[in-house]
């Protein structure tokens, strides 16, 4: 991709995994992604234990707010990842789709949304370096 590359993380209420997502990759992408969320049934604030869990690594989502998706959002996106939305993401010819299956945090305790977040930030790492990666030629 020549341009910065659009991620949009996708997950129902868009309160903890989709929110962990975006922040986890604007900071392991070095600002070199366009990073959005968005949530199928917006819940009216971000999980106060995902704030936590996310605090204890340097995040700060005082700001955070869950988001309605959209089909323009979807249509910006070069990649969207859903986690546990069903049916509700539109799809769109030429886009990266992929679904990650992660545990929900709402009602967890901050051990369990430790863990969620780990297994976030590992498929985020992941996915920064494979789009960050030098293409042939470049």
């Amino acid at each position: 991709m020549a341009h910065a590359p659009a991620v949009l993380f996708v997950c129902v209420h868009n309160a903890g995994r989709s929110q962990m997502a975006a922040a986890l990759l604007a900071e392991r992408s070095g600002g070199r992604v366009q990073v959005r969320s968005a949530g199928s049934a917006p819940a009216p604030e971000v999980n106060p234990v995902v704030r936590e869990a996310l605090a204890e690594l340097g995040f700060d989502l005082a700001d955070a707010r869950p988001t309605q998706l959209e089909e323009q959002t979807v249509r910006e996106a070069d990649v969207v990842i859903t986690m546990g939305c069903g049916d509700a993401c539109p799809v769109f010819p030429g886009k990266r789709y992929e679904d990650w299956a992660v545990e929900d945090p709402a009602g967890q305790g901050l051990d369990v949304v430790r863990r969620i977040r780990d297994e976030i930030d590992g498929r985020v790492r992941v996915l920064a370096a494979d789009l960050l990666r030098p293409t042939a030629g470049a």
